[in-house]
């Protein structure tokens, strides 16, 4: 396939926040541009005025940048083929739409609002009525001039066979062929003068040189009216594909319960953009049936459509998470704690902040293997200031019932306590591979197992029972900071007693 041919475009309404089908049929179409040295259009299908959204465009933006998904022409950037929002192409599309009724592919309908709603109610659970009963469909001239003369504004309707099939070949799902009796006369052009997506993306496509159309599985039942739009305005259509529909975890439709947001929600629960492209990328296609990390470099080179299934792809959140967590433990301690620091500084208690940058480079390769967000994530879940936070707290002050979890008996436990604080204190070199020698030599000493030891000197100095390393641990918090924990719980133990 020569690059030079491949021409595909992304088109999302304004209408509301980006959510992750969206952004995966950008992904894809920008894989399969960027695969082939073709180009990726970026154009704004602005028409639906009741449903446009100030500012929706700007978050549209915003999250192809954050993604990385670049475009070569459309807005801030221009083109060959400006503008590239549909709002300022009307003149365009009002011209294809009586070139069609001129030569009878389509036709105006004068049908109210109240009438159309009146008949879908009484055809609602007919077997195999079409949308459009074709109430306008053969007006005469003096019908139409009668109409006309009242004012009314018509919509243009197409017109489509009654009898036959209409086939097509996509090149995910291979030929289809739809029955032409149970198509619908589907509207062009609205009687507001704004075109549906049917007319203006047609057109558009044809004009922009478009020439491969990556779109959602929903659009599927709407190609044959594109296929004869297509034919009656003397174009050559694309090469269609349809991407599979992404359902959650248990099959049903995607939706925020399944953890589904919003892509600049992902960014400020902390989810890297390189790991959300790898993750988008995999809802539908696969390298092989093993690869699942992939940098972006190595999925331009391998993604193409003959790998794109068919069958719904599936939406876990938890996986999202993982990938995530590799993600993150990729990252150069230099890169993680750049990374961290606003969220930390957004989601600590305020006595915390603001965070000297220099402690955050110590803890950081301690953290590194925990964290699977940056930010607050579901829940919190996995969250750098979740799993940070006792390195930065003044306290954090378990109850006494925690202290005696590992060592239940309070005098070997107290007694445990004060050996250690005697050894912090006596400690010249704060270091985890010496702290680690005194405390196992310490615990041999007064009988204790070093699992059930270790694990009270979590709780105690993290407030935990699972953390990094414990020696490590103590390391980053400091003497100063540790025998501080250790007196408090040795005051908390003795209000017990």
């Amino acid at each position: 396939m020569p690059g030079s041919s491949v021409r595909v475009r992304y088109a999302p309404s304004p209408t509301g926040d980006p959510h992750i089908g969206n952004l995966r049929t950008a992904l894809f179409n920008w894989l399969f541009a960027r695969h082939h040295g073709g180009s990726f259009i970026l154009r704004v299908e602005d028409t639906d005025q009741k449903r446009y959204s100030a500012g929706a465009l700007g978050k549209i933006q915003e999250s192809l940048r954050w993604l990385g998904l670049d475009w070569d022409e459309g807005p801030e950037v221009g083109g060959p083929h400006a503008p590239y929002f549909q709002s300022q192409r009307l003149d365009i599309y009002h011209e294809a739409a009586q070139r069609l009724v001129e030569d009878g592919s389509a036709y105006h309908c004068y049908c109210s609002p109240d009438r159309l709603e009146e008949m879908r109610r009484s055809r609602r659970g007919q077997k195999g009525s079409r949308g459009y009963d074709g109430h306008c469909r053969d007006l005469s001239p003096a019908e139409r001039d009668r109409l006309d003369s009242q004012g009314l504004v018509p919509a243009v309707r197409f017109r489509m066979p009654r009898e036959g099939e209409t086939d097509f070949h996509d090149i995910i799902r291979g030929d289809v062929v739809w029955r032409n009796d149970l198509l619908d006369d589907h509207i062009l052009l609205k009687s507001d003068g704004y075109p549906t997506y049917h007319l203006a993306n047609v057109v558009d496509d044809h004009l922009m040189d478009i020439s491969h159309v990556l779109r959602a599985e929903e659009w599927l039942s709407s190609t044959p009216l594109h296929v004869h739009l297509y034919s009656s305005l003397g174009y050559t259509p694309p090469v269609f594909a349809h991407l599979p529909i992404i359902l959650g975890p248990d099959r049903s439709k995607l939706s925020k319960r399944h953890g589904a947001s919003s892509a600049l929600q992902y960014r400020s629960e902390g989810f890297l953009p390189d790991a959300m492209v790898n993750f988008m990328a995999l809802l539908g296609w696969s390298l092989d049936d093993k690869t699942e990390v992939m940098s972006r470099e190595m999925l331009v080179h391998s993604f193409d459509a003959d790998r794109i299934v068919r069958s719904a792809a599936i939406f876990d959140i938890e996986k999202l998470q993982w990938m995530n967590g590799v993600y993150i433990r990729q990252m150069s301690s230099e890169e993680l704690a750049d990374a961290v620091l606003p969220y930390l500084e957004k989601d600590l208690p305020g006595e915390c902040t603001p965070v000297d940058r220099d402690y955050l480079l110590k803890l950081v390769p301690l953290l590194q293997e925990r964290i699977r967000t940056l930010g607050g994530g579901l829940d919190n879940a996995g969250s750098v200031a979740e799993a940070a936070s006792y390195f930065f707290l003044d306290n954090v002050n378990p109850r006494a019932e925690e202290i005696l979890d590992r060592v239940r008996e309070p005098e070997t436990a107290v007694a445990a306590l004060k050996r250690g604080l005697d050894i912090m204190e006596g400690a010249k070199e704060f270091d985890h591979e010496v702290l680690e020698e005194w405390f196992t030599a310490a615990a041999a000493e007064m009988g204790l197992s070093a699992s059930r030891y270790f694990g009270m000197l979590r709780m105690v100095l993290t407030g935990r029972t699972a953390s990094p390393p414990l020696f490590a641990t103590m390391e980053v918090l400091g003497k100063e900071r540790c025998v501080r924990r250790i007196e408090g719980a040795l005051g908390t133990l003795a209000k017990g007693a």
